[in-house]
């Protein structure tokens, strides 16, 4: 199990969230942010520290953001697990649903 970011993230990312993460596993993608679920430590850190509430425990996302549970996931399907969002980078791209919304503004 693992924290999800959702919905209200995309092009906002505020990355709060990234400066409370002990463990440094919330990545950067063109208009959202994504936790790597291999490398949470369910700390809770992160949660409190979204000014636009959009992460959960992946057991308490919303009904209606049940697909970023996956989408999460699946972010990861490219670059596995690199060990350190602030050594990584910004990824240049999203998941494809993601990609794929409308802009928000």
């Amino acid at each position: 199990m693992a924290y999800v970011i959702t919905d209200p993230c995309v092009d906002v990312k505020d990355k709060a969230c990234v400066e409370e993460c002990p463990v440094d596993c919330i990545y950067e993608g063109t208009r959202t942010l994504y936790i790597q679920p291999d490398e949470c430590v369910d700390c809770t850190s992160c949660e409190p520290a979204c000014p636009t509430e959009a992460i959960f425990y992946e057991d308490d996302v919303p009904a209606d953001q049940q697909q970023f549970i996956a989408i999460n996931k699946e972010f990861f399907d490219e670059i596995g697990s690199p060990g350190g969002a602030a050594d990584f980078g910004v990824f240049d791209g999203d998941h494809p649903a993601v990609a794929a919304l409308p802009p928000k503004g």
